[in-house]
């Protein structure tokens, strides 16, 4: 005859292995849900600093100042599946030194019922934008995107792009004083 403990053994393996199959469950119901949506990205002030910079070995780095509009709806992306979502905008450039650079300007988290329509109108940057160097002077070819990781309750991490960008050029001189 089985002891207590045996029986208490067997039906915590059993709840465990239910628990375990319907976490799996839940995953292959989400998991080839498109998280793409549209993003309407544009510029408005865009304008470049050389300013002393004392964390690294050069004298001085450019800081880039920029106001963005942002407006994307991600509401068809929450499902029963999703916690939140951690937004996050990024400049990409090519710089003479570095093939790639990437800088992070803002972010936000949207969770389970919260708006989640972004309707932003001239925002600031969160973050500053420095570039090590004298890469934002000038150039032509810096491309905004706004990406995604969307958080489930199961499941995979996916980290999507949205759909939609925005070149800015920034401007051939440093501008002088305050911004």
């Amino acid at each position: 005859m089985n002891s207590f403990t045996s029986r208490l053994n067997s039906l915590f393996a059993f709840t465990l292995s239910v628990m375990a199959a319907l976490t799996f469950g839940c995953f292959l119901t989400t998991v080839f849900n498109d998280n793409l949506r549209p993003v309407e990205l544009s510029v408005g002030k865009v304008s470049v600093k050389n300013v002393p910079d004392y964390s690294a070995d050069r004298d001085k780095s450019d800081l880039g100042f920029i106001t963005f509009d942002l407006f994307t709806d991600l509401s068809p992306i929450f499902n029963w599946n999703v916690k939140q979502l951690f937004l996050y905008l990024t400049a990409e450039y090519e710089t003479k030194d570095h093939t790639l650079n990437q800088v992070v300007l803002w972010d936000k988290i949207i969770e389970r019922g919260d708006n989640t329509i972004l309707d932003l109108r001239k925002a600031n940057t969160k973050y500053y934008f420095w570039d090590y160097g004298n890469g934002l002077k000038g150039n032509q070819n810096v491309t905004l995107t706004l990406s995604w990781n969307v958080i489930p309750n199961a499941g995979t991490l996916p980290k999507v792009r949205g759909f939609g960008s925005h070149k800015i050029v920034f401007p051939e001189q440093y501008t002088a004083g305050r911004f």
